[in-house]
């Protein structure tokens, strides 16, 4: 422990974040750097507790008050290493994870928790920048050859996890780019797409290979599991869930992800995006962090109005009393889209979609005083959540290998109890789980890793931090 006074000492401060009217006009990252002084008097709050509950409530079991302490006495080096062996991106997870750590650190019980997540970004962007390890090159080859279908997350850690066991890995991706929701459902402004591509260039020089624009079905897994001696479907949860109301087929209505990822692409170009609503009305259904990232983007096309709606009420500012420490707590969330503008709706149902051959509007009811009014709007995102991975293609949407919630069934394993020819099947990530958290992709996806290193050598030296059945808080 650092600083044994640290937490009565310093309040928590998180990094600032760029003007609103700047950050608009571009598509950077929102939040400004850290001084390494302010830094460390942020890790020096962490009070070291007997039992860190911060380490149980982290699916990935990170060793937050190790390199928290690291961070105070200016070690890089050893906090990287602490952080590295546990997670494998945390340049992913300092940007985009929720931290149910920090709803469960001990100082929150009476105080602000510590900045984790922004900790662990920390020590990831020093790592880089000191040019410290930031993954496990092999040593020795054990011959056996890998193909791991999906190159989101789960399917990322899988593939490290198996390269530094000394497998040869092949990570195979249906889009034109690696990354999956990293790097088409999440803005820019969330992370950098260079942040992506300089861990893929990591992975690289360690020996994993990438293969784009290669589509699975049922005649593409056969022949995988005829070449490789283990496969691992990490294909996410991608069936989005839409509205089912009068009007639904009007022009104008998107998924949340197909939205995101117009945006993201014309990043990549010189031509505009294909949905542009620059100038329009923008209603967006829901009221999470996807709904947020619709928020962000909109305010950068330039839309005249956005109004994002939650059928569920306003949740409260304080932990509620059925929700207690060191549970992840359903708090009002304010991100910066939601500081750049916009209207916020609560508790309230949409009862039909307004046009004729275009959206022109939609008709909500308020679920607390029964009010019907309609809202103005060219353009509807539906961030509402996924209903499961695309599994018909891949024949293996049977009652025998999908759970009731349309998942991909494995056993304690991680395998899928498939009866054809070939090599063993695993899977892991958001078509096992469903759509869930980035950290709790990655630790599926090192718990999968494990099973296929054991499958493959008959033990493993790999960490499995959870089991399929485990549920998150």
């Amino acid at each position: 422990m650092g600083k044994p006074t640290g937490f009565l000492e310093f309040d928590r401060q998180g990094p600032s974040t760029r003007p609103v009217a700047v950050r608009l006009r571009d598509w950077r990252e929102a939040y400004e750097a850290q001084d390494d002084g302010e830094i460390r008097k942020q890790a020096a709050r962490c009070m070291d507790c007997g039992i860190p509950f911060c380490t149980q409530g982290c699916p990935l079991g990170n060793r937050i008050p190790h390199f928290n302490d690291l961070v105070y006495k200016g070690d890089w080096a050893r906090a990287a290493q602490q952080l590295f062996a546990t997670n494998n991106f945390p340049e992913f997870t300092g940007r985009l994870c929720p931290a149910p750590c920090e709803s469960a650190c001990v100082l929150g019980i009476g105080a602000d928790p510590v900045t984790i997540e922004r900790m662990e970004f920390e020590v990831a962007e020093h790592a880089f920048a000191l040019g410290l390890p930031v993954g496990t090159t092999p040593v020795v080859s054990t011959g056996y050859r890998v193909a791991v279908v999906g190159s989101g997350p789960s399917g990322l850690a899988v593939a490290a996890q198996l390269r530094a066991s000394g497998h040869d890995v092949t990570v195979l991706e249906r889009s034109d780019r690696i990354g999956g929701l990293l790097r088409y459902g999440i803005p820019e402004f969330k992370m950098e797409k260079s942040v992506l591509d300089r861990r893929l260039d990591a992975m690289r020089a360690a020996g994993i290979t990438f293969e784009t624009g290669v589509s699975v079905d049922d005649a593409k897994l056969a022949e995988l599991r005829a070449t490789y001696d283990a496969v691992v479907l990490a294909i996410g949860s991608t069936r989005p869930r839409m509205i089912e109301a009068p009007g639904k087929h009007l022009d104008g209505i998107y998924p949340a992800m197909t939205y995101l990822e117009s945006a993201t692409r014309a990043l990549y170009s010189d031509q505009p995006a294909a949905i542009d609503v620059k100038g329009q009305p923008v209603v967006i259904l829901g009221g999470g962090d996807t709904g947020a990232d619709c928020l962000g983007t909109a305010h950068r096309q330039g839309a005249s109005s956005v109004v994002q709606i939650e059928i569920m009420d306003r949740p409260p500012d304080t932990r509620p009393v059925d929700q207690p420490w060191p549970t992840m707590a359903r708090l009002y969330k304010v991100t910066t889209a939601h500081e750049e503008g916009g209207d916020r709706v609560f508790s309230t149902e949409t009862l039909e979609f307004v046009g004729e051959e275009s959206l022109r509007g939609l008709r909500v009811r308020n679920n607390q005083t029964g009010d019907v009014d309609t809202i103005d709007a060219r353009y509807l995102f539906i961030a509402a959540g996924f209903v499961g991975p695309e599994l018909e293609a891949l024949g293996l949407a049977t009652a025998e290998l999908t759970t009731p919630r349309s998942t991909l069934q494995v056993n304690d394993q991680w395998q899928v109890a498939i009866e054809t020819d070939g090599a063993p099947l695993f899977a892991c990530g958001d078509a096992v789980r469903g759509q869930s958290l980035i950290v709790w992709a990655i630790a599926e996806g090192r718990s999968c890793a494990a099973a296929v290193d054991a499958a493959l050598l008959g033990e493993t030296a790999l960490p499995a931090p959870i089991t399929p059945y485990e549920l998150s808080w």
